[in-house]
Parts: structure tokens; sequence; C-alpha cells
């Protein structure tokens, strides 16, 4: 059975900006300070980063109009590359994304647990069993069908937004002493490597739009209110992080920046006292249950579209005919979550990894951009969004910064230079399932 569309341009545009809020807003500003070590390389890295987040908007705009399909990151690169570098690329992100929604549902549980736990269960144990709770019942959820899980996400989108502008308008509140007095630690190195090194925590936190072409078969109209609600999100989303980063800075000071992780929180507490720390906390856990929400509800579309290329097993794209659900592929997502549970250390952890792969997948995604416009050069005379301004120099800034990140990131390896074969070897073990797969296949006929 095919996927019908039943999501509208509200609900596409919730669902772009929870991709991109995730937890990240909420702790890497620290990241961010403590790599860029003064205030202008701090908001020139977040300004710059909004830009070519823009940039990126944009041409995954003009990509999602040209190439609306179900699972449209996996299926633009099998129809402008080969199915080979297909898989290659998107099995890693689909494990890199499951392990990122993983480490982010672990800092959800750490904010929530001192308030819903006794102080003898506030350990790892106690963390991890809040977390794997939290993802069964989003699980649960999301099994109910796609529009109750869009109407569920609308509601904690809105939320999400409506406290980050209670965060940022809240330094206005009179009485509020700044806490400044923590001196910043310069950036070791130079200042493009201080600048390069800030991007990566940046682009983590602005990263996620580019997976809404995901939905291209769920969408009422995809042509038009794909790129519509990909552009009003990331335009919302650059808004409030540039608003909250603000805030943080006038209330913390960079040298309170990079000093303390859970910034919301710590805000809170030098704003509203004790008991605003705990309301935030809460407000912490909910930001975090979107974004796991949003990636249950996201991540199953690759696996539909691997399978309709016959990829992998036919049951992967199985859906449920009253719900629209892919209840195989949905669990495995969240098995894979569950998995990976066990072994994750911590947010900054993963933050490397998780972005050295996302870095490489989304900035060729990028490049196929040029390829795409060849192949549909019919559309050119329809009314279908492209870009409008220097179409060529839009995606260009966003694939070039990105691999100058990527690069950075690369070198960063040289402290764990098995960091980086691992990495490699990863893509590696893609290709050969791929091949695998194809040679099964071919015997079977």
């Amino acid at each position: 059975m095919s996927i019908k569309p039943r999501l509208s341009r509200f609900d596409l545009t919730m669902i772009v900006i929870s991709l991109v809020i995730g937890m990240g807003i909420f702790g890497t500003p620290s990241d961010v300070a403590v790599k860029a070590g003064n205030t202008w390389i701090f908001f020139g890295a977040w300004i710059f980063g909004g830009l070519v987040s823009l940039c990126g908007a944009l041409t995954f705009a003009e990509i999602g109009a040209r190439y609306p399909t179900t699972g449209g990151f996996y299926k633009v690169f099998s129809y402008c590359y080969h199915p080979a570098f297909a898989f290659m690329i998107n099995w890693v992100l689909v494990i890199s994304n499951a392990a990122s929604v993983a480490a982010v549902a672990l800092l959800g549980a750490e904010y929530i647990n001192p308030i819903l736990l006794p102080a003898s269960m506030q350990n790892s144990m106690g963390t991890k069993l809040t977390t794997i709770l939290t993802v069964l019942v989003l699980y649960g959820i999301n099994f109910l069908g796609i529009k109750l899980s869009a109407r569920t996400q609308n509601v904690l989108t809105i939320f999400k937004a409506g406290m980050i502008v209670v965060l940022c308008t809240a330094i206005f509140k009179s009485g509020t002493v700044p806490a400044h007095g923590i001196a910043a630690t310069p950036h070791s190195g130079n200042v493009i490597t201080a600048f390069g090194l800030s991007l990566v925590a940046v682009f983590f936190t602005y990263t996620g739009y580019a997976q809404t072409i995901n939905f291209g078969g769920d969408i009422i109209n995809p042509k038009k209110n794909i790129p519509r609600s990909i552009f009003i999100g990331i335009g919302t989303v650059i808004t409030l992080y540039l608003a909250i980063n603000y805030a943080y800075y006038a209330v913390l000071g960079i040298g309170g920046l990079q000093q303390t992780h859970t910034l919301a929180a710590t805000m809170a507490g030098l704003i509203f006292g004790t008991t605003g720390s705990k309301i935030t906390s809460i407000l912490m856990f909910i930001s975090v249950v979107a974004y796991v929400n949003v990636n249950i509800l996201s991540s199953p579309r690759v696996y539909y579209a691997m399978a309709e290329d016959g990829i992998l097993p036919p049951i992967f794209k199985r859906l449920n005919p009253k719900t629209q659900v892919q209840e195989f592929g949905m669990s495995f997502f969240v098995i894979a979550i569950l998995v990976i549970l066990f072994f994750v250390g911590s947010f900054s952890d993963m933050l490397k990894y998780v972005m050295f792969f996302e870095t490489i997948g989304v900035s060729v995604a990028a490049v196929a951009i040029f390829m795409l416009r060849k192949k549909t050069s019919e559309l050119d005379t329809t009314d279908i969004y492209t870009i409008k301004w220097f179409p060529i120099i839009v995606p260009l800034i966003f694939i070039l910064s990105y691999w100058f990140v990527t690069i950075n990131i690369f070198i960063s390896f040289k402290e764990n230079p098995y960091a980086a074969l691992f990495c490699l070897a990863a893509y590696g073990l893609g290709l050969g399932i791929y091949y695998l797969s194809v040679k099964k296949q071919r015997e079977a006929v």
C-alpha cells in the first residue's frame, strides 16, 4: 500500500522547527563559547551559522519541490548519484540519528530526574530507565497514526518555541543581576581554527531541516508546501536562536557560558530563583520529548524508500492502511535507539561522530541540486519553488561551509586517530551491505 498525503503546510512547518530545535540550543552555546573564547567569535559563529542554514534551507526547499517523494533524502541520492552511494550515506545517517536521539533523550532525563525520582535513584541507571520509558510512550503515540503524531508534535513545538520566547523576554525582568563576574578563557590556536571548531556545535544546533524532504509522500500539495514550510520553519529557528543566545550572554557572559552546560535552568534560576530553575527543567524535558517524537516520525520514511528500491526487505515499507504507520520500520528505529542507550557515553562524546556523518551526508545531498536541475529541467516553466537570487552561489555557500566544518572535525580526530578510521569504516560497511543485498536479490531471481 502506498502512502497517502495527510499533512498540511502547518504540520510540516512544525516538523521543520522540531527537527532543528532539539536539546542543542539549551547546551551547545556553552561548547561554542569554549571554542570561541571571546564575544566576537561566539556571535559571529551563530550569525554565520544562521546565514549558512538559510542557504541550506533554500537549497533543500528547491530539492523538495523538484523531487517530492517519501524518503526523499534517500531517493535524491539514488536518483542523482547511484543506489549504492544512496544506501551507504543513508544507512550511516540513520544510525547516527538514532545515536543522536538516544544521547539527547539521556540529557532530558538528567533534567527531569531530580524532580521525579528520589535521591537514591538519581544515578545513571535511573537516567536510562526514565529515557527508555519516554521513548516507549512516544512509540505508543506514533503507533496510533501519523496524523495524531503530527498533532502531538504541533502542540510540543508551539510549547517549545513559547518557552524560548519566555526565556528571552525574562532578561528584562526588573531586579535581574547579570552574572558577569566569571572571566572568559581565551580560545586556543588561531582565529580561523577557533571559528571552525565553534561551527561544529553551531551547525549541530541548526541541523535537521534537510530531513523534511522525507515527507514528500505525506504532504498535501508538496511542490508548494515543502519549500514554504522549510523557509518559514528555518526563519523562525534562526530568530529564536539569536534571541536566546543574546539572553544567555546578557545574563551569564562568555565566562559563565563556558562553565555552564545547563544554560536554560541556570539562567532561570538567576532570574526566578529555585522554583524557576525547576520549572525550566520540566520545560527542557518537554523540548527533548518533542525532538525524540519527530525523529520517530521521520526516520522510518527512509527505510520505506530503501525497501521500495529492494535494498531492504519489503516488510520495511509495510503500512497500516488505517493509520499510515510503518509499524515494523518504526519499531526497528525505536529498538535501535534503545540498544544505543546501553552503549552511549554522553551527548558531548557523540557530537563529533554525529556531526562528521551529518556534514558529509547533508552537503553531498545539497550537491545533488545541480544534477536535479538538469534532470527535471521541464519543471523550470512551472510554478514550483526555485532559488530566485544567486541560484548557484546559495547552494555553494552551504556546501563549502559544511566541508570547512568537516575538515575541522577530521583534524580534531588527531587526539583519537581510531575515531577517523571508525567513521570511514562505517561507510565501507554500508557499501558492503548494499552489494551483498543486491547479490542475494539476483540469486533469488
